[in-house]
Formats: C-alpha cells, sequence, structure tokens
C-alpha cells in the first residue's frame, strides 16, 4: 500500500501543464519495438508489461518484433520515429554495448532517445548439450585447449551481454573458440539443445526447465554468488572465472518526449509491474522486478556503458568476433 501511495502522489504532484498534456496522450494505439525476435526473456516481458499499458491507458499498446543487426535495426526505428510517445522500444544489455561496440551507429543513444523505465532482469546459466561430455567449467576450459578454435558458443547477437561473457571465458580461461551470433534466444537456445553449437550463456529462465529436464548440462550460474533459484548449480567465481553475467530490459522513447507523458509511461510501466498477473510471472520465471524513476534507468544507462566499454576495450571485443 505504501507503494501504491508513493505513485499515486507522483500523479498529483505533475504540473497542470503535463496534466494537459496526458490528458490528449495517447492519442492512438501505441508502437511497442521489441528489437529480438518472439520468444526470449526480453520479448515475454515487454508483452506482459504491453498487456497491463493497454488496460491502463486505453488504447492498443501493440508489440512489433523487429530483430536484426544486434538489435541496432529496431533501436534505430524508434530513434527516428516522431517524439510524441507513441512509438516505444524495449532495449537490453546490448543497447549499452553497442555504443562502444558498432561502429557508425544510426542514431546517438545518448541524444536520441530517453528512458523511460527498466522492467526486469534474469540471472544468466553457462550451459551446454549432453552430447558434448561437458560436466564443468573445467571441462569445457580442457577440451576447448585440445582443440583450439572448435568449440563453439552462442549469443543472441554480436554485442549481446551472452557474446561479451563468451568472449570474457575465452579471455580469462585463456582459450579459443567460435562465436556464433543468433537473432536472438529462442534460435540459439534451439541449436544448442540440438548439439549444433557447444556452449551458450543464457537466461535462466528459459534454460530452467531444460536442465531439469536433462536435455540441457548447467556448467554454471554467472552471479556472484549461488542463486536463490538454482542453489545447486555451482557459481563459475567458485570455478575460477570471475565472470557474472544478465539480462535486463527497459523501455525508451524518442528524445524530446514531453515530461509528462515520460512521467506518465514511467508511472503505468511501475503499475504494470505490481500487477498480480506480472508479480506471478516474473515469480515463476525467475525475473527479478527492476521498478523506478526514469532518472534512475537515465544512470543505470550511463554505468552500463561504462562497464561495457572497459571490458570490451580491455578483451579486445570486437562486433565480429
Amino acid at each position: 500500500m505504501q507503494r501504491r501511495a508513493l505513485i499515486f502522489s507522483a500523479v498529483a504532484a505533475l504540473p497542470w501543464a503535463g496534466q494537459a498534456q496526458t490528458q490528449t496522450w495517447p492519442a492512438k494505439p501505441i508502437r511497442l519495438i521489441v528489437p529480438f525476435p518472439p520468444g526470449g526473456t526480453t520479448d515475454v516481458v515487454t508483452r506482459l508489461i504491453a498487456a497491463e499499458l493497454t488496460r491502463s491507458l486505453g488504447q492498443s499498446v501493440v508489440v512489433d518484433n523487429k530483430p536484426g543487426a544486434g538489435t541496432v535495426l529496431g533501436v534505430d526505428l524508434a530513434a527516428k520515429s516522431p517524439a510524441d510517445g507513441h512509438t516505444l522500444v524495449t532495449v537490453a544489455n546490448s543497447f549499452c554495448v553497442n555504443q562502444t561496440l558498432v561502429k557508425n551507429l544510426p542514431y546517438d543513444g545518448q541524444r536520441d532517445l530517453r528512458p523511460v523505465g527498466l522492467m526486469g532482469m534474469s540471472e544468466h546459466v553457462l550451459a551446454t548439450h549432453p552430447g558434448s561430455g561437458l560436466k564443468t567449467v573445467a571441462d569445457l576450459i580442457a577440451a576447448a585447449k585440445k582443440q583450439p578454435g572448435k568449440l563453439s558458443y552462442a549469443s543472441f547477437g554480436a554485442g549481446t551481454s551472452a557474446h561479451i561473457s563468451g568472449a570474457m571465458l575465452e579471455a580469462q580461461a585463456g582459450i579459443e573458440m567460435i562465436h556464433v551470433p543468433y537473432k536472438g534466444q529462442a534460435p540459439a537456445l534451439n541449436d544448442l539443445i540440438g548439439g549444433q553449437v557447444t556452449v551458450m550463456f543464457g537466461n535462466w529462465p528459459e534454460f530452467r526447465q531444460h536442465v531439469q529436464s536433462g536435455k540441457l548440462v548447467a556448467l554454471g550460474m554467472a552471479t556472484a554468488k549461488r542463486s536463490p533459484l538454482a542453489p545447486q548449480i555451482p557459481t563459475l567465481t567458485e570455478q575460477g572465472l570471475a565472470i557474472e553475467s544478465n539480462s535486463w530490459n527497459g523501455i525508451l522513447t524518442r528524445s524530446g518526449t514531453p515530461d509528462a507523458v515520460v512521467q506518465r509511461l514511467n508511472l503505468e510501466i511501475n503499475k504494470a509491474l505490481q500487477a498480480p498477473a506480472v508479480v506471478q510471472a516474473f515469480a515463476d520465471g525467475g525475473i527479478v522486478s527492476l521498478a523506478g524513476t526514469s532518472e534512475r534507468f537515465a544512470a543505470f544507462i550511463r554505468s552500463e556503458t561504462d562497464k561495457y566499454a572497459q571490458v570490451i576495450r580491455k578483451a579486445g571485443i570486437t562486433a565480429e568476433s
């Protein structure tokens, strides 16, 4: 109740001019671009929030999957949209990675897009398929050293958190593997299960059922300490690798969108994160809610961009590696 009181007091604090703007917005259905294919955690979270926003805003919030170019394609569509709050884009770690990794981005992440609100975060697990015969990180390192450049690791796409984590694994373990980028986690996961690639860092919510059924083998959780969601799985840190990896997601809009519209959107996203259906889905899926202000999200993006820039430069990671 206290959190709800804070949310509604924030609405009361909006300037009268801002309230007038929000009375005419949204004037039409809202397009919510997801720069990933359907089926992954970011797509699932976005659709949960979009359903709640549709109810609270009185206009349809239409999810539009536009994968491609390591999420650059979908983000660019939003960056070039009208600044009226009717086009939004869901971003993940790759948005911050691409600021350093991708040369000649068609948009300026700081200038052209404005943070609205964070949604959720999923822990990563490093997994392989049973046919690989690998049971631990030590097994993986030994096999990779025996066959330099033969084993492979999949990612959601060039510049995604799974790509960065795979490159960190290579650097820290002193091994060489082949990076195989996909247009999203779902197709990469399918190929991992099928044995087309050796290992992959991926979101625990999607990997959990496959680990439990024996279709995948968990080599380690990419968390600082053992996850309460999977306490039986050792961390990579326990096995000698200083790698922490996760996938977060949040919503941006075009820079220049009126402040009152951004504040209303942020308010409604935070309310959506408290909706019983969303709370239950997050709990079932092992997703952590990241409710907060748009200013907090902006600071988070700056911090993540700086963090990834240091990793990319130190490890010599490129979009092609």
